[in-house]
């Protein structure tokens, strides 16, 4: 079956972006979920990005009861390291790395391409951002943890060594365990990538301060000199 290009919520912050931001939701959300947290980010007006809110595909989730939801995979269980679905993570990756094939097509080099999510979304965006050919400008990675973290020294490529991950998690989420965002982060330092490892006094969310974090963070990485 052909996989189909995401439908997506998008915005500019210049008339000429040089730079594309591709945020991945949570479980349950959809796209339109992180585009309020643009204006909140301080970027340098000079920085013209787009910034690409994909919705995912609405599936049965089998932890909710067999409800159908937007969910960029199964989750089978409420231990959410169990049992992963390999399939759904897969079929996903596809639909988001379409929307990166498509960023490079507009023009936008990888090297200035951040590839950032929320939960779900955010193990996503590592699953995708670790096995590209090219580094991507950065990866962001919120309140997640690594999915099919036994396939990535074997799936990772060597060139996204050159990614810079921004990881953040709140000590108290009840959701995703503070452990398995922890554990994810020792798993990518021990494979040679450099990670900004933050946490914040929350639960499953994002707090003000981690906001500002990520702004400077994506201002750092993409101002010219």
């Amino acid at each position: 079956m052909k996989t189909r290009l995401l439908p997506t919520v998008e915005l500019q912050t210049g008339s000429s972006p040089s730079v594309t931001i591709i945020w991945l939701h949570g479980l349950g959300a959809d796209g339109h979920d992180f585009e309020p947290v643009v204006p909140q980010l301080g970027l340098p007006d000079d920085l013209d990005i787009r910034f690409v809110f994909p919705h995912a595909p609405s599936i049965p989730v089998s932890v909710n009861g067999g409800y159908i939801m937007p969910a960029w995979y199964d989750i089978k269980h409420t231990d959410i390291g169990y049992e992963q679905d390999a399939h759904g993570v897969i079929e996903s990756a596809r639909m988001v790395q379409m929307l990166i094939d498509r960023e490079e097509m507009h023009g936008i080099p990888s090297s200035r391409i951040i590839l950032a999510g929320f939960s779900q979304g955010g193990a996503m965006a590592m699953h995708v951002g670790l096995r590209q050919g090219e580094a991507l400008a950065g990866i962001i990675a919120l309140s997640c943890y690594l999915p099919l973290a036994e396939t990535v020294e074997k799936e990772m490529r060597p060139e996204t060594l050159k990614t810079p991950i921004f990881m953040a998690h709140g000590v108290n989420d009840p959701v995703v365990p503070y452990t398995l965002g922890e554990n994810a982060h020792n798993t990518l330092q021990s494979l040679g990538y450099s990670v900004a490892w933050h946490s914040y006094p929350m639960e499953h969310s994002v707090c003000h301060e981690e906001i500002i974090r990520i702004g400077h963070w994506i201002t750092s990485l993409l101002s010219d000199e």
